[in-house]
């Protein structure tokens, strides 16, 4: 196997089955860090990879103001920029790169088929999932208007930018907890916003919040609002809402994490491909192979524990490997 023959970006034209359906070698969703970086590396070996982008082209780093933890931009870059960056590379080496969404899969053959939200069905060799997964949120205005500009639901991507401030956590469980304690040795002072009078997170990390200082939890209070001029400069919370004591409070804070969870853009998937209990795609340990043998997954949408750009990126190149191996080993051609 020779994962660097020549490169061919002839840009050859996709084949068409006799029922009208395009055939590809491989097939990418998403394009996100996962996506792209699987299209650069396809492209590289010849796969003429099709990619369709999803809802939002680049993925949740367009949502991203600066972004200071990927390697190669010592001073940073936008995270619309990286992602650019991103899209030209994968189109340099022949991606084709289309708008569209994935509304219904077919892995029942050998022959992958996917039908996207024009109504055009794609059928592919391989398919590499890079769908992601989006962050919840509360639902309230604030989370808009303050978007990049105070509120964050990444603490390991944006907390730099709080140190030595005031910050909220919003939630309870594990995820919550970790936010918190991890933004606890950059922040002045850590607010964990939880609605109810418990904790969901383990013992464990229960005890890490309770044994750290300068972490405050604001039992039994709910966030309904953000104020701030020029960005978010406090939030208003309710305290024991539908109760005789609720109460209006207001917390002056500076960031505000959301850590409420996210959620996997896998449903279009799962009548074909193993997930867990939450929506996350499984693949064999060490690889980005699923149950399906030709369908590949890579980046958040089978990633609960990171939610990295550069491990996002990294699958990625996993998966595009890992397709160029498939389609040798069944001697496609």
């Amino acid at each position: 196997m020779d994962l660097f023959k020549p490169l061919d970006i002839s840009n050859e034209e996709p084949k068409t089955e006799a029922s009208g359906t395009e055939k590809v070698k491989c097939l990418i969703v998403g394009s996100g860090p996962a996506g792209y970086t699987a299209a650069i590396y396809a492209a590289r070996a010849n796969l003429s990879p099709v990619l369709y982008t999803g809802l939002q082209m680049g993925g949740q780093l367009t949502t991203t103001t600066e972004v200071d933890n990927y390697p190669g931009f010592p001073e940073g870059v936008s995270g619309p920029d990286l992602m650019e960056h991103f899209r030209k590379q994968a189109s340099r080496f022949g991606t084709d790169i289309r708008f569209g969404i994935a509304v219904k899969a077919d892995f029942s053959g050998p022959v992958h088929r996917l039908t996207f939200d024009d109504g055009k069905e794609v059928a592919a060799d391989t398919v590499i999932i890079a769908t992601g997964a989006t962050a919840r949120y509360l639902g309230i205005d604030a989370e808009t208007r303050y978007a990049g500009m105070g509120v964050s639901a990444c603490a390991t991507c944006d907390g730099f930018f709080y140190r030595g401030k005031d910050v909220a956590v919003v939630g309870g469980g594990d995820t919550a907890a970790e936010e918190a304690t991890y933004l606890a040795g950059l922040c002045n002072k850590v607010y964990m916003v939880v609605r109810r009078n418990v904790l969901r997170a383990s013992k464990a990390m229960q005890e890490r919040v309770l044994k750290t200082s300068n972490i405050e939890i604001l039992w039994e209070h709910q966030a309904i609002d953000l104020y701030g001029e020029n960005g978010v400069e406090g939030m208003v919370l309710v305290k024991k809402k539908g109760t005789p004591d609720e109460e209006i409070v207001r917390v002056k804070i500076d960031g505000f994490f959301l850590a409420i969870g996210h959620t996997p853009n896998s449903e279009v998937f799962r009548d074909f491909v193993t997930t867990n209990e939450n929506g996350y795609i499984i693949t064999i340990p060490g690889t980005s192979k699923t149950n399906v043998p030709g369908v590949f997954a890579c980046g958040d949408v089978q990633d609960p524990n990171y939610r990295q750009a550069i491990t996002a990126a990294g699958s990625g190149c996993m998966a595009a490997i890992e397709a160029e191996r498939f389609i040798s080993e069944q001697g496609i051609i």
